[in-house]
């Protein structure tokens, strides 16, 4: 049961990391993934400079800080740094360079920043214009701009934008305007692509119209635009030969509170605290994944970033990925040792709700301020609270412990199911400090997921949970 390799958790970066709206790249036999900056207990979104993490393609368990790419006040239009730098998206121009694309939260102009490698330190570039100079955003019959995705064939790069709240009728749908060879300079006006909720009545998108989160990769000789539907908690997908027109919905490819999954709950039971989410497929050796986010500290302001790997059919059929705490591992993790309790990709009460609500419901916090590297667990636990862990290779499992603290008094139990019979359970005490607890747990052999139900009084705290053999 031993690993060759630092094994992938999910979420893939480290706990103390907040970095969602993932634009995942291959350069180079490495992995890199550009998103916004949270900040751990952020008051809004995107508070931070652009960072960069990168991997090794055949180590996905090993990232990287790649450290600053671009700070907010590059920009000339945000010198003071009032402004948040939100999603950006990167591509390779036709001169080799990286371009990255992004708008800033009170602008709807689309900047773009340059550099000669993937994580470096981009340089301000310009803003795109049409062929007069005017800036895309600022003509009258342009739509605020707003998550630029971005893709480049040959002389030509696609630039996708757009958002479309429910109930406002001046926006229309996902954009996409064809760039010159400057990759600033529109050389085909924009044409939208997929309908937001106001416009998406007969058009097959009914209740998965696009949001916001524009995204666009290529397999094959098919587009696929991923993008935030109109419940925000979805990506979805559309489909194409040409990428600006003729979409078609897909499909959702993950919601980051399980939404619509029946194979280990009912489809319409929510198994975690969702809210917007954001990212993009990439392939990485022969395998697909998806990339998204998913939200802690009971608020939308402290993201982290997820990732699943992807069934797709023969035909190009996405099947929607499951949330998991092992998601780039490609497989299970191994079933002993000791775990950090933020690894939990489910967390719910038997008060059902899709999205976070404070200090309603269990939540990933952590210790310190942002930037401490403090690793996270779960806080807020109060009675029939359950904790999943998905999936783990068990072998020889008789034995379960928890660290925990807070005051409460009563019993975690451990199961395989998260309405199954209870394999075990560990008292708690009132506590103040971090204390473990162990008890009898025989888990069967093979492919498992862990659940922790908490019932009793008070409110408790879990550090790490623990799978023992002691044959």
């Amino acid at each position: 049961m031993k690993s060759q390799k630092k094994q992938a958790l999910n979420p893939y970066l480290p706990s103390w990391e907040y970095i969602p709206d993932g634009e995942p790249y291959v350069f180079d036999g490495r992995v890199y993934v550009y998103g916004s900056h949270d900040f751990y207990n952020g008051y809004v979104f995107c508070m931070g400079d652009y960072v960069c993490w990168s991997a090794p393609v055949d180590d996905l368990g090993n990232w990287r800080y790649e450290g600053v790419i671009y700070p907010k006040t590059e920009d000339p239009l945000n010198r003071d740094g009032s402004m948040c730098l939100y999603a950006p998206d990167v591509t390779v121009g036709p001169d080799g360079r990286y371009y990255l694309y992004y708008v800033l939260d009170h602008a709807h102009v689309v900047s773009v920043a340059v550099c000669d490698t993937p994580a470096g330190r981009y340089q301000f570039y310009g803003y795109v214009h049409d062929k007069n100079g005017v800036l895309l955003g600022d003509r009258p019959q342009d739509e605020p701009q707003f998550d630029p995705g971005v893709l480049t064939e040959g002389n030509r790069t696609y630039l996708y934008t757009g958002f479309c709240g429910q109930g406002d009728k001046t926006r229309t749908g996902a954009m996409a305007t064809v760039l010159g060879l400057d990759m600033l300079t529109i050389e085909e006006e924009t044409v939208f692509v997929v309908p937001g909720c106001e416009t998406s009545d007969g058009t097959g998108f009914e209740g998965h119209a696009f949001f916001e989160a524009p995204s666009i990769r290529k397999m094959g000789d098919t587009y696929y635009f991923v993008y935030s539907s109109e419940v925000m908690h979805e990506l979805c997908y559309a489909v194409s030969k040409s990428p600006t027109s003729g979409f078609r919905y897909g499909g959702v490819i993950v919601s980051n509170c399980d939404l619509h999954i029946d194979t280990y709950k009912p489809a319409d039971m929510p198994a975690a605290y969702g809210a917007n989410n954001h990212g993009s497929i990439v392939q990485i050796g022969e395998d697909w994944y998806i990339f998204y986010h998913r939200h802690t500290n009971g608020t939308w302001y402290s993201r982290q970033g997820c990732a699943e790997k992807l069934e797709i059919t023969e035909d190009g059929v996405i099947c929607q990925a499951e949330i998991t705490s092992c998601g780039l591992n490609g497989g299970p993790l191994i079933g002993e040792g000791e775990y950090p309790a933020y690894l939990a990709c489910n967390i719910f009460t038997n008060e059902p709700s899709i999205y976070v609500a404070g200090d309603k419901y269990p939540k990933v916090i952590q210790d310190g301020r942002d930037g401490d590297e403090e690793v996270g667990y779960i806080a807020n636990i109060t009675d029939s609270a359950v904790f999943g862990y998905k999936y783990f290779d068990c072998e020889n499992i008789d034995h379960f412990a928890v660290t925990t603290r807070g005051y409460a008094d009563g019993v975690i139990e451990i199961r395989t199911k998260w309405n199954g019979e209870a394999l075990g359970r560990v008292q708690l005490h009132y506590t103040n400090i971090w204390n473990r607890y162990e008890a009898d747990a025989k888990i069967p052999d093979g492919v498992q997921a862990i659940y922790l139900t908490y019932r009793g009084q008070g409110t408790a705290q879990l550090k790490s949970f623990e799978l023992i053999s002691k044959e």
